[in-house]
C-alpha cells in the first residue's frame, strides 16, 4: 500500500488561505501576542508617576500612600488565584478576567482622583488599586506561563524576553501617555486602565497551550525578538535623554510614540517569516511525489505483532513505573505526601513544593531582594523630591528604572541560560550575585551621593528586573512544570511581603517621623487631611541602610540555596523535556496535523525537513520499503 499526503493544489487563493491559517494557528503568533500583552502589563511600576496626584487630591500622608503602594504590590504579586483558575480553565478565560479587573480597578482610581465621585475611604482605594494591579498576575499566568509550557527547553530565554517587555512597559506607556494626553498625569491612570485590557482581549484566542515540535532554529528566532527589543530599548533610552535636555511638544511626543508602536509591531515580521518557512516546508513535503513511504500490509502487521509481544525491557520498566506511580498518587492523600518531596526536577504537587525547604529558602531570599528594590522604585518620586531633584529628573528616574529593568530581565534570562547550558552555572548563584550588587544602589540612596540617584536608578532597575526571570526559572526547574501556573504565582507572593515590611513599616514610618520632626522644628502643626512632606537626606537615610542590611541577609540565604542545588544543576536538567518533545513529535507525525515539523533539522535555506535527508531544495522525506 502506498501512503502519501494530499497536495494543496487549487491555485493561489487556497494556498494563501492555508498560509493565513498557518500564521493564525502557529506558535510564533502566540509569542508575538504574549510580547504585546507583556509590553502593557507593567503599569504597576509607574506608581511613582501618579502617586503625587493621589497624595494631593485625597490629602494622604506618606504612610497612607505607602499603604496604597503595598496593596498595589499585593495585587500584583499575589496571583495564586489566577494560578488556580489557570489549572482548570483555558488561557483565554484567564486573560479575559484579567482585562476586566484591570479596567475596573484603575477606572475607579481615576474617578476618585479627578473627583468625579465622592472621596472614597482609604480602604476603598486600597481595594481598587489591589484589583487593578492583580490583573497583571492574570496577564502573566495567561500568556507567560503558557509560553514557558510551550517552549520548556528555552524557558530561561522565554522568561527573559517576556519579562523584559514588562520592564520596558513603563517607558512605553509613558511615551504613549504624553502623545495622547500631554502632561496630564491624572489621565495616565485612565490610560493604564483601558490599554492593557484592550490588548489582552485582542489576543484571547491566540494564546493557548500547543503541541509545538522543537525546532533546531528555535533559539535563533528568540534572538531575533531580542534584537528587536534591544532596538526598542535603545530608542527609548535616546528619547529619555532628549526629553531631559529639551522640552518636547505634543507633536514631537506623537512622533516618538509612533516609532514606539512601529518597533512593538516589528516582531510580527519575524512571525510571518518563520511561519512561512514552516508552511512552505509542509507544502513541499506533501506535494513532492518523490518522497513516498511504501509499506506492505503483511509486514506492517507482523511488525506490529512483534512490537506488541516483545516490548523492550526499558519501555516496560518505564510503563510499569509510571503506572505504579499513578496508582500510588491516586490512592494516597496529597496531605500525606506533602512532606515526601520527590527528586529535584520532578513534578512536585503544590503542597510538596510549598512545604519544601528549597521553596522556603527561595521565598525568604525573594522577600529581602525583591522587597528592597521594589521599595526603592515605589519611593523614587518622594526620594527625588526630598533630595532636591527637579520634577523632570524624577520622570527620568522612572524611565531609567524601566529601561534597566528590561535589560536586567533579558540579561539574566539569556545569560543564565547560556551559562547553565555551557558551564552548568547554577541559577541560584547568579541570583545571589544580583542581590549583592543591589546593595550598592541602596547605599547610594542612603548617603545621597551627588548625582547618585541616577546611578542608583540604573542599579536598582537592573537588579529588580534580573531577579524575576531567575526566580521563575528556578521554580520551574526545581519543582517541575505540572503545577507551574500556581507555583509561579506563589513565588511572587514574597514581593508584597517584603514591600510591606520594608516599604510601609520601615520607609513610610521613618519618613513620616522625620517629616513631623521637621515641622515641629519650624513650629508648624499639620492639619487634618494635609499631605506630609519631608526634605533632606535624613528622610530616607536610615530606611535604606536597613534595606541594604536586609538585602545582604537575603544574599546569604540565596547562597545557601545555591549550595543545596549545585549537584542538581550539574546534571542534565532538560533531558526529560527533550524526551517528551521527541514523543510529541512522533505523535504529531502520526496524526499528520503537527504545528511544527517532526524532528526538524535546519537546512541550507533555513527550512526544516521532517524525518529524512535534505533534498536539493532543502526539504525531503525519507523513502523506504519494508
Amino acid at each position: 500500500m502506498v501512503v502519501a499526503g494530499p497536495g494543496f493544489g487549487g491555485g493561489g487563493m487556497p494556498n494563501m488561505k492555508s498560509f493565513a491559517v498557518q500564521i493564525l494557528t502557529g506558535p510564533w503568533l502566540m509569542v508575538f501576542g504574549s510580547l504585546l500583552i507583556m509590553s502593557a502589563a507593567g503599569a504597576t511600576y509607574m506608581f511613582s508617576l501618579y502617586s503625587n496626584d493621589i497624595k494631593k487630591s485625597l490629602g494622604y500622608d506618606q504612610t497612607t500612600l505607602n499603604l496604597l503602594s503595598f496593596f498595589k504590590d499585593l495585587g500584583t504579586n499575589v496571583g495564586v488565584l489566577s494560578g488556580l483558575i489557570a489549572e482548570v480553565t483555558p488561557p483565554w478565560f484567564v486573560l479575559s478576567v484579567g482585562a476586566v479587573l484591570n479596567f475596573f480597578g484603575y477606572f475607579m482610581i481615576w474617578l476618585a482622583v479627578t473627583k468625579k465621585i465622592a472621596k472614597p475611604q482609604v480602604w476603598h482605594m486600597c481595594l481598587y488599586i489591589c484589583i487593578g494591579a492583580n490583573s497583571q498576575s492574570f496577564a502573566n499566568t495567561g500568556s507567560l506561563v503558557t509560553c514557558v509550557k510551550n517552549f520548556p527547553e528555552s524557558r530561561g530565554v522565554v522568561l527573559g524576553i517576556l519579562k523584559g517587555y514588562v520592564g520596558l512597559s513603563g517607558a512605553i506607556i509613558t511615551q504613549l501617555y504624553h502623545a495622547f494626553y500631554g502632561d496630564d498625569s491624572k489621565a495616565l491612570i485612565l490610560l493604564i486602565g483601558w490599554l492593557p485590557a484592550a490588548i489582552s482581549l485582542c489576543f484571547v484566542r491566540t494564546i493557548r497551550i500547543m503541541k509545538v515540535a522543537h525546532q533546531a532554529n528555535e533559539l535563533k528566532v528568540f534572538y531575533k525578538f531580542l534584537y528587536i527589543s534591544l532596538g526598542l530599548a535603545s530608542f527609548l533610552m535616546v528619547i529619555i535623554i532628549l526629553e531631559k535636555k529639551f522640552v518636547f511638544t505634543r507633536p514631537e511626543y506623537g512622533g516618538s510614540a509612533a516609532m514606539v508602536i512601529f518597533l512593538l509591531f516589528l516582531p510580527l515580521g519575524v512571525v510571518i517569516i518563520e511561519e512561512y518557512k514552516l508552511w512552505e516546508a509542509k507544502n513541499k513535503a506533501l506535494n513532492d511525489p518523490s518522497p513516498l513511504e511504501i509499506v506492505t500490509e503483511k509486514q506492517s502487521s507482523e511488525m506490529s505483532k512483534e512490537n506488541t509481544e516483545v516490548p523492550s525491557s526499558s519501555s516496560t520498566a518505564k510503563i510499569l513505573a509510571h503506572s505504579e506511580s499513578s496508582n500510588d498518587q491516586a490512592n494516597i492523600s496529597c496531605w500525606k505526601t506533602a512532606f515526601k518531596t520527590p527528586d529535584r526536577g520532578e513534578d512536585y504537587t503544590i503542597l510538596q513544593a510549598l512545604f519544601s525547604l528549597d521553596m522556603f529558602i527561595l521565598f525568604l531570599a525573594t522577600i529581602c531582594g525583591v522587597g528592597g528594590t521594589l521599595t526603592a522604585i515605589d519611593n523614587l518620586g518622594q526620594i527625588g523630591t526630598s533630595q532636591g531633584y527637579p520634577k523632570r529628573s524624577i520622570s527620568t528616574f522612572v524611565s531609567l528604572v524601566s529601561i534597566w529593568n528590561y535589560l536586567g530581565r533579558v540579561t539574566s534570562g539569556f545569560v543564565s541560560e547560556i551559562f547553565l547550558t555551557k558551564y552548568k552555572f547554577p541559577r541560584p548563584l547568579m541570583l545571589t550575585l544580583i542581590m549583592l550588587f543591589s546593595c550598592v544602589g541602596h547605599l547610594l540612596i542612603a548617603f545621597n551621593v551627588p548625582g547618585g540617584l541616577y546611578i542608583a536608578s540604573v542599579i536598582i532597575g537592573f537588579c529588580f528586573g534580573a531577579q524575576w526571570p531567575l526566580l521563575f526559572a528556578i521554580i520551574s526547574e526545581i519543582f517541575g512544570l505540572k503545577y507551574y501556573s500556581t507555583l509561579y504565582n506563589f513565588g511572587s507572593v514574597a514581593s508584597p511581603i517584603g514591600s510591606y515590611i520594608l516599604n510601609v513599616k520601615v520607609a513610610g514610618n521613618l519618613y513620616d517621623k522625620e517629616a513631623k520632626k521637621q515641622m515641629a522644628a519650624l513650629g508648624i502643626f499639620r492639619k487634618a487631611g494635609e499631605d506630609l512632606d519631608c526634605n533632606g537626606v535624613e528622610c530616607f537615610k536610615l530606611s535604606f541602610i536597613i534595606i541594604a542590611a536586609a538585602t545582604l541577609f537575603g544574599t546569604l540565604v540565596s547562597f545557601l540555596l545555591a549550595l543545596r542545588t549545585r549537584k542538581f544543576y550539574k546534571s542534565d536538567i532538560y533531558k526529560k523535556f527533550r524526551e517528551e518533545a521527541k514523543a510529541a513529535e512522533m505523535e504529531m507525525a502520526a496524526a499528520g496535523d503537527a504545528i511544527g515539523l517532526p524532528d526538524v533539522k535546519s537546512t541550507g535555506n533555513g527550512i526544516g525537513h521532517p524525518k529524512g535527508k535534505a533534498t536539493e531544495n532543502g526539504v525531503g522525506l525519507e523513502a523506504k520499503t519494508e
